[in-house]
């Protein structure tokens, strides 16, 4: 009996020397919990990351700039935010963060209307009544994709109105469309059901806009100081990622298991109304996980002119490490 208790004992100090022994890693995020944010919490919830011994802490973000700067002062190792934030950021000044990993393979900017709205296409929007929020990264884009289609900001009438005004406003008729990403989509599609309307999206992407948008980024000294913990990191959440839209509804449940107040169904959905945003004919051509130098730096082309920087202030290939991935 006693040789029994030793070995228990022992086997816990082991499994406790283990857990001890597991990589701190802090993960920042760059807006609220959603089904577009859902691989990091699948990573967690599925042990991908416990697989390759990472202890995951997850912070909070309010968008690029405030996930950016967490990163670069230290307060964050690793996580996801917009490259092209990234670029405008690393233009400006040396920021200390890359992209280690693409997501998004496109920019997940659209439109919103009605179906009956009599609004099919881009050019329909002239004249019309369009609302967007304020802060929206969609902004800087905007005259890019018009010009696109042919028309000029000004032959729109641009309104702004907070963020979750915007779906209110186009199923009350207060507008004609609205500006926000595809990761809303399922969301409003929801909303309008239950006033018996359809929503219809107009994805910028499919109308000339094509970018890399969200990726996992890193800061540089974290890559630095600690590059065997960054590969095993990056390992686990692409993993995760294609765990993810493998299988929508667990991923759902992942979410909600580590933040009750995220539905799962609403999750699931949003991650199977997103899928095309992750995998499409980009990664079909280049690869899951790897970024192509000619997107990259086309990727930067719409960057620089969306907000106004030369595009000699910026070689976009300092923005990405490729080295932490491998397939």
């Amino acid at each position: 009996m006693k040789a029994v208790i030793r070995l228990s004992v022992l086997a816990s100090m082991i499994a406790s020397a283990s857990a001890m022994a597991a990589d701190q890693v802090t993960f920042q995020l760059d807006w609220l919990p959603g089904g577009d944010k859902a691989p990091v919490y699948v990573g967690i919830q599925e042990g991908f990351f416990a697989d390759e011994d990472l202890e995951v802490k997850i912070a909070s973000g309010r968008g690029s700039t405030d996930a950016l700067t967490k990163m670069a002062t230290g307060q964050s190792d690793i996580g996801s935010s917009d490259i092209g934030a990234l670029m405008a950021a690393r233009a400006q000044e040396q920021v200390p963060i890359v992209a280690v990993l693409p997501y998004f393979t496109q920019a997940p900017h659209a439109f919103f209307t009605l179906a009956n709205s009599g609004i099919s296409s881009i050019k329909d929007l002239k004249g019309k009544k369009v609302a967007t929020s304020p802060f929206t990264s969609s902004n800087a884009f905007l005259p890019l994709v018009l010009k696109q289609n042919g028309l000029a900001e000004e032959e729109i009438n641009l309104v702004k109105a907070d963020n979750g005004a915007l779906s209110p406003m186009l199923i009350r008729g207060h507008t004609d469309a609205i500006i926000a990403w595809v990761t809303n989509t399922a969301l409003f599609k929801a909303q309008a059901a239950e006033t018996g309307k359809e929503v219809i999206e107009m994805p910028w992407s499919d109308s000339g806009l094509s970018l890399y948008s969200s990726s996992l980024l890193a800061s540089e000294r974290f890559l630095s100081e600690r590059p065997d913990v960054a590969k095993r990191f990056v390992k686990a959440f692409a993993k995760a990622i294609k765990f993810t839209y493998e299988h929508p509804d667990k991923a759902g449940e992942a979410i909600h298991s580590i933040v009750p107040e995220v539905d799962p169904k609403v999750a699931q959905a949003q991650i199977e109304s997103i899928t095309n945003l992750v995998f499409n004919d980009v990664t079909k051509a280049d690869g899951f996980g790897h970024f192509t130098s000619d997107r990259i730096q086309k990727t930067w082309t719409y960057v620089a002119e969306a907000n106004g920087l030369s595009l000699d202030s910026l070689d976009p290939a300092t923005t990405v490490n490729s080295a932490f991935f491998a397939e």
